[in-house]
C-alpha cells in the first residue's frame, strides 16, 4: 500500500488552482495519462470522449470538492461515487460545454453559477471513456436538484481533506493477468457511506499532482 505526500501549504487558493492547470483556451491532447495501468484491458474497445466537472465550491471554511453518487441502474460505472459528466455530443461546442450541459442536466445547477477555470489531464476509463476533467467554480448559494434517474446523491468533501497525507492510498490488485494500482480516500467522516476511489480518485490525485504535491 502506497501512501502520497502532501501538500506544503495549508490552503489552496483559487487562484493556485487555476494557475495549475491547462488553460480553457487549449484542451490537453494525447491519451490518458494513467493507460499504462489499463495496459491489455481497453483491446478492442472503441475510446468516447467524454467530460467531467470537478466543482470547486467557497465556502466560510474553505474550498469543498462536489461529488455526485451514481444511480445504481445506470449502464457504466453504476453505484460509484463520481464528478458530474458524460460523453461529449456532437452538440458541444467542446469539454467545457459538455462538463457544464452535464452538470445542468444531472443535479440542476444553473449555467450561470458555473465558472469554469481549467483542464486537468486526460484519463483513460476501464469502459473506454477518454475523459477530459473540468475544474469549475460553483457558486456557494447553488441548490443541487439531482436527477434520480441519473444521480443517487449529491454531496461536498472538503478540499484539505482530499489533500491531506494520509487521506489517499494507493493499493495494487491484480487484474487481468498484472498487478495494477487502483487509488482509493479514506473513509470521509461527512459522508463515510461515500466510497471514493478509481477513476474519480485518479482524479483527485492528478489534481494534487499538477498543484504540486510530491509522487
Amino acid at each position: 500500500m502506497r501512501r502520497f505526500a502532501p501538500l506544503l501549504e495549508p490552503s489552496i487558493t483559487l487562484e493556485r488552482i487555476q494557475a495549475a492547470l491547462h488553460p480553457l483556451h487549449v484542451a490537453p491532447s494525447g491519451s490518458g495519462w494513467n493507460r499504462d495501468e489499463l495496459a491489455g484491458l481497453l483491446d478492442g474497445v472503441a475510446e468516447t470522449e467524454a467530460a467531467v466537472l470537478v466543482g470547486l465550491i467557497p465556502r466560510d471554511t474553505g474550498l469543498e470538492v462536489l461529488l455526485t453518487r451514481r444511480n445504481d441502474g445506470l449502464r457504466n460505472h453504476a453505484g460509484q461515487v463520481s464528478f458530474p459528466g458524460g460523453r461529449i455530443e456532437p452538440g458541444d461546442v467542446d469539454a467545457v460545454a459538455a462538463a457544464v450541459r452535464e452538470t445542468v442536466e444531472e443535479i440542476g445547477i444553473r449555467r450561470d453559477q458555473i465558472t469554469p477555470l481549467g483542464y486537468l489531464d486526460p484519463l483513460i476509463t476501464i469502459t473506454g471513456f477518454r475523459v477530459l476533467p473540468v475544474v469549475a467554480v460553483i457558486a456557494p448559494d447553488h441548490v443541487a436538484v439531482p436527477d434520480p434517474s441519473e444521480v443517487a446523491a449529491v454531496f461536498e468533501v472538503a478540499l484539505h481533506f482530499l489533500l491531506e497525507p494520509d487521506s489517499l492510498q494507493s493499493v495494487e490488485l491484480e487484474f487481468g493477468g498484472r498487478l495494477r494500482r487502483v487509488h482509493e480516500f479514506n473513509r470521509y467522516a461527512r459522508v463515510p457511506e461515500q466510497r471514493i476511489w478509481g477513476a474519480t480518485a485518479s482524479m483527485l490525485l492528478n489534481l494534487r499532482h499538477r498543484l504540486g504535491a510530491p509522487p
